[in-house]
């Protein structure tokens, strides 16, 4: 029997949080779920405006309250401005930024192209690393805030067909590590964390029953995370219950390598 996602413990009741890439079916916006279940004041983005939309629209109907909407393309450093200080004018500050955007795909090294590993790359290492950079603006003069990294376990560990993404996954842990050196005068914390195979509509579209059954029977429990389970972790690394926590890849799952 699967576990349920339960109800919220006022974790970060009132804090300012901006969700990455929250549209559609996945972690993202499982992510914003779980913050407005636990009383954040949200702020979500995506490239994609309409499906945005649809998931403020969702958020709307289950909490009685509209998240603010940005629609932001993580590959454009003016974009990834414009969210920040759109969330900053409309709440006051941020208080957590969740980096969620990823791009996977399939391919060989052999056969790997440029333009593939550099926009897998782009969207899933660099703008994590533009997204914490923007965000910094506003939280180093308030001396706090809370950055959370969406890393992988493919990070740690070979898959074929997926250096692009490992490299980027394994950089933003790097990324996640060093940052957190960086900014810890400054009273803010930067974590990740590092899912396995996290089940929702778009992954089954797009992944073979066979991979996503090997990748399931290769967990601790024999299936598949639920996104909110991978949200739960984010929620609890924003709160105060991780207040001495950062430069942590948090592993949600049982694989490590």
């Amino acid at each position: 029997m699967l576990p349920t996602p339960g109800a919220g413990h006022g974790l970060v009741t009132g804090r300012s949080v901006v969700v990455t890439a929250a549209a559609g079916t996945g972690i993202g916006f499982a992510a914003a779920q779980r913050f407005a279940v636990e009383g954040a004041r949200l702020t979500i983005s995506d490239r994609h405006e309409a499906r945005l939309t649809q998931a403020a629209d969702r958020l709307e109907a289950e909490f009685g309250v509209r998240p603010l909407t940005i629609t932001c393309d993580v590959t454009d450093q003016g974009q990834i401005d414009a969210l920040m200080d759109g969330a900053v004018a409309e709440h006051g500050a941020i208080d957590v930024l969740v980096n969620n955007a990823g791009l996977g795909g399939t391919a060989s090294v052999q056969d790997m192209t440029d333009d593939q590993w550099s926009s897998v790359l782009d969207v899933t290492l660099t703008s994590t690393f533009r997204a914490t950079r923007s965000v910094l603006r506003h939280m180093i003069p308030r001396r706090s805030g809370v950055i959370i990294n969406n890393a992988s376990v493919i990070g740690w560990r070979a898959q074929a067909g997926q250096a692009h993404y490992a490299a980027a996954k394994a950089g933003v842990m790097a990324l996640t590590r060093c940052s957190a050196l960086d900014v810890a005068e400054h009273g803010i914390r930067v974590n990740a964390v590092s899912p396995s195979i996290a089940m929702h509509a778009h992954l089954a579209k797009v992944t073979s029953d066979e991979l996503l059954g090997e990748l399931s029977a290769r967990e601790a429990f024999g299936r598949a995370a639920q996104p909110w389970e991978i949200a739960n972790v984010m929620v609890f690394l924003a709160s105060g219950y991780s207040s001495y926590m950062t430069g942590e890849v948090v592993s949600v799952s049982s694989q490590h390598a």
